[in-house]
């Protein structure tokens, strides 16, 4: 089997000093990655809950989640302007702080039965995935080319305290709106708000010097200054970063999305579905060190099979698990979020390594447009899906989905082996 280079080229800088700096900025990242872990349970665990309340048609479900991922997207686009010009700070906190907005207008949403509002905030509500999915990146940017997918792990498993504790503060939460006369759901939210705002105030204050900006001072290897590659001429390297990517967001948004439903239908309440997407949460953030060294170690090819696999048993998992099963149930979502830490992992070593440093942010952030879109395709389709086929249905169709990014990346290694 060939494989999809992961660069050989020494480190961008050697300088002790600037180690420090790689340290101190994996550092701050952690920090707003626990914070922004904690935002991002709202969207999660009771968006489609609060959305199938309020418009009382549970095949519009999906709706929420597919607005989320459609804001991600727009905010994606700014970022990734934003980024070349002005670093990584400006950008990532800007998206945090536009996630905040748009956490406080869905409580006010609800509050006034207003889904208007509602529909809009989770747009904005967005901004604040793509600024926590986007600081993987940051921690890449002084890292030695050889070390990206595990500078990129340990900034991706930040994200785990907060996603678990999000979920399993669903009930606290909600508790604490119903004192404030607000509709429980909105609990997670009130949370979220707050978190997405701390993670915005930890970047601007700490993250400095800006590792982008920084990064681009260093002298450059070869492979970093060749021509700046562009998504309409990229080589198969990126198109397969962006094939694991794409396809490891859809599915995993489409299942989860409707798995709280799911489990509602069958008479599970809030605390049983919150621990179950906090038990997801936990598995989409938690093994990312191992599929970091496990790309560092192997490489994409390889890495990119083992995740289609492993995509592809979650959904067969989920399709036969019954309704009634908890531990099933949970076991499908776990090797789903298993499934989306490798993907997530390989496929951003494959984009990094394949974008010079000169054009990286632009091209990062077009790339993450496209995973916010198919994971707003995935949520969207997946209320019609269920609403007319049922959740196995669904499960089984996003397990054949996720697999084609197994011989997808066979063959552009061989391409790529053939070329060499």
């Amino acid at each position: 089997m060939g494989h999809l280079p992961l660069t050989s080229a020494p480190p961008i800088a050697t300088d002790p000093a600037i180690s420090a700096v790689q340290k101190r900025t994996l550092t701050v990242l952690l920090v707003s990655q626990i914070l922004s872990g904690v935002g991002l349970a709202a969207g999660v665990t009771v968006a489609g809950l609060l959305a199938g309340q309020m418009l009382h048609d549970t095949s519009l479900s999906g709706l929420p989640i597919a607005l989320l991922t459609a804001g991600s997207a727009g905010a994606a686009v700014v970022i990734g302007r934003v980024s070349p010009c002005l670093g990584r700070r400006p950008g990532l906190a800007a998206g945090y702080l536009t996630g905040a907005l748009g956490g406080a207008g869905v409580v006010v949403a609800a509050a006034l039965d207003s889904p208007a509002l509602l529909f809009a905030s989770l747009f904005l509500y967005g901004a604040g995935t793509t600024s926590n999915l986007q600081a993987r990146y940051a921690g890449a940017d002084l890292a030695a080319p050889h070390q990206r997918a595990r500078a990129t792990s340990t900034v991706i498993v930040a994200t785990t305290v907060g996603g678990i504790a999000g979920p399993l503060l669903a009930t606290p939460a909600g508790h604490l709106a119903t004192a404030l006369h607000l509709p429980g759901l909105t609990g997670l939210f009130l949370l979220s708000t707050a978190a997405f705002a701390l993670a915005a105030l930890t970047l601007l204050v700490w993250l400095r010097p800006d590792p982008l900006l920084l990064a681009r001072t260093l002298t450059a290897t070869p492979a970093e200054s060749t021509p700046a590659a562009s998504p309409s001429r990229a080589g198969p390297g990126l198109l397969i970063g962006v094939v694991v990517l794409v396809l490891s967001q859809l599915v995993m948004v489409a299942v989860m999305t409707m798995t709280p439903i799911h489990m509602h239908a069958h008479g599970f309440g809030t605390t049983a579905s919150g621990l179950v997407i906090a038990l997801h949460t936990g598995s989409m953030y938690l093994p990312s060190p191992l599929a970091g060294r496990l790309v560092d170690r192997f490489g994409a090819t390889a890495m990119s099979v083992v995740t289609a696999c492993t995509l592809l048993a979650a959904g067969v998992a989920a399709a036969l698990a019954p309704g009634h099963s908890f531990p099933l149930i949970t076991l499908a979502l776990v090797l789903l979020g298993v499934g989306w830490s490798f993907g997530l992992v390989t496929g951003t070593a494959i984009v990094t390594n394949s974008a010079p440093l000169a054009t990286r942010a632009r091209v990062q952030g077009l790339v993450d447009v496209a995973v916010a879109l198919a994971g707003a395709a995935g949520g969207l389709a997946s209320g019609v899906v269920v609403a007319y086929a049922g959740y196995p249905v669904l499960a089984v169709l996003c397990g054949i989905l996720a697999s084609v990014a197994a011989p997808a990346a066979v063959v552009a290694a061989r391409k790529n082996s053939a070329h060499a």
